[in-house]
């Protein structure tokens, strides 16, 4: 196997809730530069809708954003970091398992991915597990995420992101909830180190 090298860009979506112009996603690009960064919408935003799209539509437009901004810059989707938040960061772990239960798709080859606030389970129904993909994702991982996050604790978070095979590294905001409020400098700050440890 050849050499891991360093990335070639960063690909970014945001929770269901917001958009690509999110601040802490805007702070990550301007403390990654002059890395490319792409900010991308999933359609439903796009159209003016609040409610998602069924998982995989949301897939497809990761994928397709991904090998878009590969093309653009003159690279492949292997070389590029996928994350986001909450929502956005969830799809990106599954095009890089692969969820042929879902869409028949095979992995997207990634450099890494880096996951702000995942949503692990929805409040108050830690049952309600969102796991089933993880033991498939190969490639290294950053979780940045808040002690006091009701869509998973830090020890829920261990627990499962354990059974991931590719290195993960965990970084847990004290007191931080799951829209990690006031805390964009920091979250760029981490993913920006990580980032360039990546080699």
């Amino acid at each position: 196997m050849p050499p891991a090298k360093k990335p070639k860009g960063l690909v970014l979506f945001p929770g269901s809730g917001s958009g690509a112009d999110h601040p802490s996603l805007i702070a990550i690009e301007l403390r990654v530069a002059p890395l490319p960064v792409g900010r991308f919408d999933f359609d439903y935003r796009l159209a003016g809708k609040r409610a998602p799209d069924r998982p995989p539509k949301l897939l497809a437009r990761v994928r397709e954003c991904a090998r878009e901004f590969a093309t653009e810059h003159g690279t492949t989707t292997g070389a590029l970091v996928l994350g986001g938040r909450s929502m956005g960061g969830r799809i990106c772990t599954m095009v890089a398992a692969g969820v042929p239960d879902i869409d028949g798709e095979k992995p997207l080859p990634v450099r890494g991915l880096v996951l702000v606030s995942y949503p692990l389970h929805p409040p108050g129904k830690p049952e309600n597990l969102r796991v089933e993909h993880l033991p498939r994702i190969t490639v290294p991982c950053l979780f940045v995420h808040g002690t006091k996050d009701d869509f998973g604790s830090p020890d829920e978070l261990q627990r499962w992101t354990a059974t991931i095979p590719g290195a993960v590294t965990h970084h847990f905001i004290e007191n931080g909830r799951h829209d990690l409020k006031n805390k964009d400098g920091v979250i760029a700050e981490v993913i920006a180190d990580w980032m360039a440890s990546l080699c």
